[in-house]
């Protein structure tokens, strides 16, 4: 997969594996690979969806690439230098371009510290502004996420859970980033509150010409904002396409499912779900082969599954999918290929 001369974020072979311990002198017995071989590229402007079930290493990918937790191996080109090479002092310089907002707007709060000091706090690091023009900076951050400036006297506590996650997006917005990585930033969120934190990260974006890498694991939420998708499977992208392309004509069995559990917004129409068999592997013990293939419903699935590890490969007009069961061309299908989700009246 080669990224385009526009590509904002490279990522290349990013791997993750937590090591395993035990015994009286702390041996390494095994590693538990939390993400194993992520590709992709990300664009300017561009919104990323990265979905999958709980655990399949979305979040470890997002913390990796800024190097929150040390990669095992793999490379994070972003605007031409890779991150995974930088030094303390370059770390830092690249933090002011590309920033986080975390799943819990509580914990990752301050609660000592009110909402004004926790905004100087970064715009002194980073040497953005001080004294009148950092006040004049944090009245300015909380009206663009929709709050007052009467705010900024308040301590964390004194918000509700969607105001709180306003203020992670004001803090990240502080430093005038590129690239925000939203680490589930609606999951904890009610869905009238998620709502509009999605459309004021859309409102930025167009606003501040942001690029999102959009962690989360509710599809609907994913398809509302994103200009691609990309789905893990332990560890793992095993389909990635423009958004209403995956979203219409699904090519991976695993992806199939879980866009069967979707419900419609039509309760005269429902969509045959598709009930995955057994357990998810353990990272720590990953199937041989394609790892989803001990709980794959692909009529044409047999023993090569188990012995061929998939790349994930162009089936056709850019929709890349790690199966060896799905041929070539099956993305350029626009009328309902073999992953077609059917409905029923």
């Amino acid at each position: 997969m080669e990224p385009p001369a526009d590509a904002l974020l490279t990522v290349k072979g990013l791997k993750k594996y937590f090591p395993i311990r035990k015994g009286l002198f702390n041996r390494h017995v095994g590693d538990v690979k939390a993400v194993d071989g992520v590709s992709f590229f990300l664009r300017k402007g561009e919104t990323l969806g990265m979905v999958g079930e709980s655990g399949c290493g979305k979040s470890t990918t997002g913390r990796a690439i800024l190097r929150l937790i040390e990669p095992t191996a793999g490379s994070a080109v972003f605007d031409g230098r890779n991150i995974m090479e930088m030094g303390k002092d370059d770390l830092r310089r690249m933090r002011r371009r590309v920033q986080i907002v975390f799943q819990d707007p509580y914990s990752s709060l301050n609660p000592r510290m009110t909402i004004a000091d926790m905004l100087r706090e970064v715009l002194a690091i980073h040497k953005i502004a001080t004294g009148q023009k950092a006040n004049d900076r944090i009245a300015e951050l909380l009206r663009v996420v929709g709050l007052r400036p009467e705010h900024a006297v308040r301590y964390p506590h004194e918000f509700s859970g969607g105001q709180r996650q306003r203020l992670g997006i004001a803090r990240a917005l502080a430093v005038e980033p590129e690239l925000i990585v939203c680490d589930e930033p609606v999951s904890a969120l009610d869905v009238s509150v998620q709502a509009q934190v999605i459309n004021l990260l859309q409102d930025l974006q167009n606003q501040f010409g942001l690029s999102f890498l959009f962690i989360a694991h509710d599809l609907s939420v994913v398809e509302h904002i994103s200009d691609r998708v990309a789905v893990m499977y332990l560890g793992r992208i095993v389909e990635l396409a423009d958004a209403d392309e995956l979203y219409r004509n699904p090519l991976m069995p695993y992806t199939q499912a879980l866009l069967s559990a979707v419900p419609i917004p039509d309760p005269r129409v429902r969509r045959e779900r598709i009930v995955l068999q057994g357990d998810v592997p353990s990272p720590a013990n990953p199937p041989s082969g394609c790892p989803f293939h001990p709980r794959c419903h692909h009529p044409l699935k047999d023993a090569d599954c188990a012995k061929i590890v998939p790349p994930l490969a162009d089936k056709g007009g850019g929709h890349f999918a790690a199966c060896i069961k799905v041929p070539l061309g099956a993305g350029l299908d626009r009328q309902g290929g073999p992953g077609s989700l059917p409905v029923m009246q």
